[in-house]
């Protein structure tokens, strides 16, 4: 990964992670930025005041990082934005720390096979704090991804999508756990071009807030839908996503 450069003709995409005492956890994240072969990368780390010795860990790339901010936040999604207010590139990329970009030639491949889009998404895998896989994650991506899919759950992972400036707005912190649902399926209704690069993006961390706080996080998410799609619908819909969520934690032992 080398410094990123606005004379380029390839589009520069802003990689933003959010740390918080991750010292467990950032160095791998880190480092799956670090490897990758694309050359217009900006790469922004937004840290909430940790004491832990994550900063120890930020120090040792420095030289990678082109933007840094360590201070308080009132959480995930304001730390996201402050990172989104200071991004300068054509993209938005959020991989946190604990999750990883699946393969270092991930942003050489969709910028060569397809140059302009709204938003690339792409399958998720599940890891655990040691990084080992657990599995692909429990939606998978629809062939053609529409807004409208998202009444069905977050059919994407968050940190499987890229995403351009153009057709997203700050995360709501109004929802405490559910933001990147909304923000996520913003983008999408926003969006005119919409590719399935038919590739595994991202590797994320099992255990996040959401599934900390399931119950409030799902009762936010049934309030953004029956925005988006009205309440008939959004209840109708709610079946068989239980269904299925009842049906996947019974085979699988996990959610």
């Amino acid at each position: 990964m080398s410094h990123y450069s606005h004379s380029s003709s390839i589009p520069v995409v802003s990689i933003i992670t959010v740390v918080y005492n991750g010292v467990d956890t950032l160095e791998r994240t880190i480092e799956s930025i670090v490897q990758q072969t694309y050359e217009a990368i900006e790469y922004i780390v937004i840290d909430g005041g940790s004491n832990d010795g994550t900063h120890n860990i930020i120090n040792k790339y420095k030289k990678n990082i082109q933007k840094f901010i360590s201070e308080p936040d009132n959480g995930l999604y304001d730390a996201m934005n402050k990172g989104m207010q200071i991004a300068t590139g054509q993209y938005l990329w959020f991989i946190n720390s604990g999750d990883e970009i699946a393969d270092s030639n991930i942003l050489t491949t969709i910028f060569s096979r397809f140059p302009k889009a709204d938003l690339y998404y792409g399958d998720t895998i599940i890891t655990d704090i040691q990084g080992r896989e657990i599995g692909l994650r429990r939606l998978s991506p629809p062939e053609q991804l529409s807004w409208r899919d998202f009444r069905h759950g977050m059919v994407v992972s968050h940190q499987s999508v890229i995403v351009s400036v153009d057709v997203c707005h700050p995360y709501l912190l109004k929802y405490k756990y559910s933001a990147d649902y909304e923000w996520v399926l913003y983008a999408l209704k926003q969006s005119a071009t919409i590719i399935n690069t038919h590739l595994v993006l991202s590797r994320f961390l099992d255990g996040g807030l959401t599934k900390k706080n399931i119950l409030p996080g799902l009762k936010e998410r049934f309030n953004i839908m029956t925005q988006y799609f009205g309440l008939l619908n959004t209840t109708i819909h709610h079946f068989p996503i239980a269904f299925k969520f009842i049906n996947f934690i019974v085979k699988y032992k996990r959610y």
